[in-house]
């Protein structure tokens, strides 16, 4: 047996985690033979919440779990850390202005990557899942400098398999028949779907998305929409937001960075911009199309991308920016 890992998931006592830690503790994201210490980190107010979330993974006996902590300080939270999940973040209030959500949020990641700075592995491995997600992980990042840039990123897998989903279901076809869809951009509503490069498995054939979907328009229109906004949609219906859905997509997420993706599959992933060939900015969280291979990353460089594409990619560009540039007076004061 491998000598265990720390794990650290934030908003422990929250819905998203709930539905999460079953699945990391049963050994469905870092590997069936990897034992696992869950460390749990909630503000003091939801310490009790969290007594019974400890109480109910003790109840599923499950051999990986060595250890479950549930603690409130940083210092016990970020500790030798191998990944950490950074789940929790300040939701947005009725009436908030998005710059006082950016504000308060500023505030919690400068704290976690300073810890993440102080106390973890050099090697850790960073999802922010928290929104606005791109931009708490930039400032988490800048928190903590001598941890690679490239060992911090943002969760755009959800967005990335409601995409899969959406194309799946319209050509009467399994999620897993869907390819090389990719999110880029923003997690949030200006983020662009794109299936100009995603293939379709029909029959046992491999057809391009547009060829198997027949349907331009829905696919410049009312499927680009309904990815965009299908977290409104899903508060909406249920009155919470997605949590089962979230919590498969950071177990997707980790377990792809954690063992690669497949050869001629890209996913969807916020990474740093840095050296990007797609024109974005240098200094932003983006979500780009990569493949994964020894826990690193890489941009899928030399996909064409057409003028209806660039402007999209553009768009949520430049609502990055404004994000980051916003977080950065905060970060400064």
């Amino acid at each position: 047996m491998a000598d265990p890992i720390r794990v650290l998931v934030t908003g422990a006592a929250g819905q998203i985690a709930y539905s999460l830690l079953y699945s990391i503790a049963k050994g469905d994201v870092f590997g069936k033979d990897q034992p696992i210490i869950l460390v749990l980190l909630d503000i003091p107010p939801m310490l009790p919440v969290l007594d019974g979330v400890v109480m109910e993974l003790q109840d599923c006996a499950l051999p990986l779990l060595r250890e479950v902590i549930p603690t409130d300080k940083v210092e016990v939270g970020f500790k030798d850390l191998d990944a950490a999940i950074l789940v929790g973040s300040m939701p947005r209030k009725e009436g908030m202005e998005r710059k006082d959500l950016l504000k308060a949020n500023v505030a919690i990641f400068k704290t976690q990557g300073a810890a993440l700075e102080k106390y973890a592995k050099k090697t850790v491995r960073v999802l922010v899942v928290g929104n606005p997600a791109n931009t708490n992980c930039l400032i988490a990042s800048k928190s903590a400098p001598s941890i690679p840039k490239e060992n911090f990123s943002c969760l755009t897998r959800l967005d990335h398999n409601r995409a899969r989903s959406q194309v799946a279901m319209r050509c009467g076809v399994p999620a897993d028949a869907v390819k090389n869809v990719i999110i880029w951009g923003n997690h949030s509503s200006t983020q662009y779907p794109d299936v100009h490069h995603a293939m379709v498995n029909v029959h046992g054939k491999e057809v391009e998305a547009y060829d198997a979907v027949k349907d331009d328009s829905w696919l410049k229109g009312d499927f680009i929409s309904t990815v965009q906004l299908r977290g409104a949609a899903v508060i909406k219906a249920r009155k919470l937001s997605s949590a089962m859905s979230a919590a498969k997509a950071i177990c997707d997420h980790m377990r792809d960075w954690w063992f690669g993706t497949l050869d001629g599959e890209f996913m969807s992933m916020g990474v740093y911009a840095g050296g990007n060939s797609y024109g974005i900015p240098e200094d932003l969280i983006y979500s780009f199309p990569v493949h994964i291979k020894n826990k690193s990353w890489n941009i899928h460089d030399g996909l064409p991308v057409n003028d209806f594409s660039r402007a999209k990619m553009d768009a949520t560009a430049a609502e990055l920016v404004e994000e980051r540039d916003t977080a950065l007076s905060f970060l400064s004061q």
